[in-house]
């Protein structure tokens, strides 16, 4: 008897069949994965199943037998507390902000009827995800861990009360290779040995060849292609499979021989240190970043890179002017930039944030997000230039001007994506802060937006701090790169010999885990 099992599964919404005719089988401790670009009706159909969406089931969903289809709330509420766990794909927006890691845990250990964790068995939660320090990290809350963190969390929270299927959806996409690979081969161990099933969303072909057994691709709703993983991530058949594949950012593929010369230098960090106060009053301070010394020219692309907690987010926040500096001197072409800074000082470095659905207000049209930053670094500007400026960013991004007036809810993740860079550009910057600009997407938009930020690089001059755990990705539009662990660089060099002769053991294994 298989576990969960859906038979010509639809979704609807407002009317629009956005799903049809999916069936699929899992088996206890079997991984069956959902792949496909963003929009292909993956998240609906892993989601929807379990009310977790906005839309409307057609045709059978089985979980032990039990049909889902038709039941109200109450039920699904039920089986989703004593049966099921969900691995999130935006765990920012999914963890409650104003609870710890520690009351996150507790919660999910108990909701299926458990007794209340004591802290040796926290502690043991997030060690088993690969959380460093975890009894520290018991304390903190969402905003306090790093994107990696969080993702770490939630896969510590969904797998907390034993449910006999996980649902995953894109559980890794924003850790760096190497956590990526553990953090999947502890899904698999705990599969085998509890008899979880697993229904995994991945746009990460390559990966699925080693930690799924089938494979879904999935293309405008539809299945186009189905069968073994290995078979499908070794030679897939269908022309969308194939164009999935070779989006997929590899260190196998040539470097790119057209980026833009770098000019001057633009920003020096020098000896940039940060600290952050412990939560209680026997902790002791936390080194996040620790004397780091690093210059970007006028149009060079350079890579921030490093594994989760590394301290590359708290380096570009410091940069861009939106998070403390304990100690050094940042420079800007050779003069000192104040701690407090003037208007002009904060237009010319903007930033993009990971996550860009969470990072656009919910409320606003996108005209009116774009424009945001020209209301408080250009107030010489009338409404009618604030729009001729938006006008230009949509252009800039290859976005088609009717996307103005929607909210980001009615935007594609890749949208969503363009939106978040327009919304940079907009000030005219000289330099973009980009924060794992990539990681949220698919491969096929992943492509575009490499694309567009070579562009903006080639033809603007833009230097960019990239900031991100896909080495792969990065070597296809970045000069040089820099190497976190810990809070320090442990290597930094032209992308190419890092990529051919790595010497620390950190820049090492990034490598060989991409």
């Amino acid at each position: 008897m298989s576990l969960y099992r859906l038979d010509a599964m639809g979704v609807t919404i407002d009317g629009r069949d956005l799903v049809r005719g999916v069936s699929l089988e899992i088996a206890p401790g079997e991984c069956v994965a959902l792949a496909g670009a963003s929009g292909s009706g993956k998240s609906l159909t892993s989601l929807t199943p379990f009310g977790l969406s906005a839309g409307t089931i057609t045709g059978s969903a089985m979980l032990e037998g039990q049909e889902l289809a038709g039941l109200d709330e109450a039920d699904l509420r039920k089986v989703r507390r004593a049966s099921v766990g969900f691995v999130f794909q935006q765990p920012l927006t999914a963890l409650t902000p104003h609870r710890t890691a520690a009351q996150h845990l507790t919660e999910s250990a108990m909701q299926a009827g458990g007794a209340r964790p004591d802290r040796n068995t926290l502690v043991a939660m997030l060690d088993a995800v690969g959380l460093a320090d975890p009894a520290i990290k018991l304390r903190r809350y969402p905003h306090q861990l790093s994107g990696g963190e969080r993702q770490r969390l939630m896969i510590a929270c969904a797998i907390a009360h034993r449910p006999k299927l996980l649902i995953a959806d894109e559980p890794v996409s924003a850790l760096d290779a190497h956590l990526r690979a553990e953090i999947m081969a502890l899904l698999t161990r705990l599969r085998r040995e509890t008899g979880m099933g697993l229904l995994l969303v991945s746009h990460d072909l390559a990966s699925l060849e080693h930690h799924a057994d089938r494979v879904l691709v999935m293309q405008g709703g539809q299945v186009v292609e189905a069968g073994a993983a290995q078979a499908i991530a070794r030679a897939p058949q269908h022309a969308y499979s194939q164009a999935l594949w070779a989006a997929t950012p590899s260190l196998n593929a040539a470097l790119p021989d057209d980026l833009h010369v770098p000019g001057a230098p633009l920003v020096e960090a020098q000896d940039l240190t940060v600290r952050f106060a412990g939560n209680g009053l026997f902790t002791r301070p936390v080194i996040a970043v620790d004397a780091v010394d690093l210059t970007v020219h006028q149009g060079e692309a350079v890579a921030l890179i490093g594994g989760s907690g590394s301290g590359k987010s708290t380096i570009g926040r410091a940069i861009a002017g939106l998070g403390p500096v304990s100690a050094g001197a940042m420079l800007w072409k050779g003069a000192p930039l104040p701690a407090r800074r003037s208007r002009e000082q904060r237009r010319m470095i903007q930033p993009v944030f990971q996550d860009p659905v969470a990072s656009l207000d919910p409320r606003w049209r996108v005209s009116d997000i774009i424009a945001e930053p020209l209301v408080h670094l250009r107030p010489d500007l009338t409404s009618w230039g604030r729009a001729g400026l938006v006008k230009k960013a949509l252009q800039m991004v290859e976005l088609d001007g009717a996307l103005a007036d929607r909210t980001p809810a009615g935007l594609s993740g890749g949208q969503a994506q363009r939106v978040a860079i327009a919304r940079a550009l907009v000030a005219e910057p000289q330099m973009l802060v980009l924060d794992e600009a990539t990681s949220a997407l698919d491969p096929l938009v992943a492509v575009q937006i490499v694309a567009l930020l070579k562009r903006l690089q080639r033809d603007q001059g833009i230097a960019m701090l990239v900031i991100t755990h896909d080495l792969a990705l990065a070597a296809q539009f970045c000069h040089r790169a820099a190497v976190l662990e810990a809070g320090r660089i442990v290597e930094q060099g032209p992308m190419a010999q890092l990529i051919a002769e790595p010497q620390a053991a950190m820049t090492i294994k990034l490598v060989a885990a991409s």
